[in-house]
């Protein structure tokens, strides 16, 4: 059996400012800030397996409105999820809510969704296609009409983000961006939803992580 991958260490790759992975980072943190920037009054935030959430928390923490932003971070390993806490703590007053939980199941969503912004970034390159066609099908059980989604995946051969740019189109969702540098196989999509929003189906597998 191939090694687990030690999700703490694979994380140390954001203290390098200049790896492809903080880079990606502040892709995913610009999309977010320009939609705050874009959208006024309270909104309701969803990311799943969001690690220590650095890339929605680094945004609020240089915003003076945070707390309109009504937040839940989804994270299945307890060291992990214990940090996003300790950065929520650290931002003083917020309505953010940190849940140890497995957020490929649709049940860990209860009370949190629909959302109007859902972050499914670091999923769909760490889980089978299969996996990633049916939380594509799901995401219409997450989002508002009319949210975003902002998503990663990186584009090695087989490149599989043609397929998942179609799969949201499927589903009801227009792309609004998609970066996908020719100096690194990082991808980040941005999907706005625009179907009704379909009932939570609870304890439903979406996906589970491959290594």
């Amino acid at each position: 059996m191939a090694p687990l991958t030690d999700w703490e260490s694979w994380h140390d790759a954001y203290e390098d400012p200049d790896s492809l992975l903080s880079e990606r980072l502040r892709v995913v943190q610009q999309h977010i800030s320009e939609w705050l920037d874009a959208r006024p009054g309270e909104v309701t935030v969803v990311s799943a397996c969001a690690g220590d959430g650095r890339d929605l928390l680094g945004v609020l923490q240089g915003r003076a409105d945070r707390r309109r932003v009504r937040a839940t971070l989804l994270e299945a390993d307890p060291g992990i999820a214990r940090r996003a806490a300790e950065t929520v703590h650290a931002l003083g007053p917020a309505d953010i809510e940190v849940r140890c939980t497995d957020a490929g199941i649709t049940t860990a969503y209860a009370g949190a969704v629909p959302a109007d912004l859902v972050l499914l970034c670091g999923i769909f390159g760490n889980v089978a296609d299969e996996d990633v066609q049916r939380t594509v099908a799901a995401a219409a059980q997450l989002c508002k009409t009319g949210a975003r989604v902002i998503w990663t995946r990186h584009r090695r051969a087989p490149d599989l983000t043609p397929q998942i740019r179609a799969w949201f189109v499927e589903h009801h969702f227009a792309e609004e961006h998609f970066v996908a540098p020719q100096h690194g196989t990082y991808s980040v999509g941005v999907q706005r939803f625009l179907g009704d929003p379909e009932p939570l189906e609870p304890d439903r597998r979406l996906f589970s992580f491959n290594k």
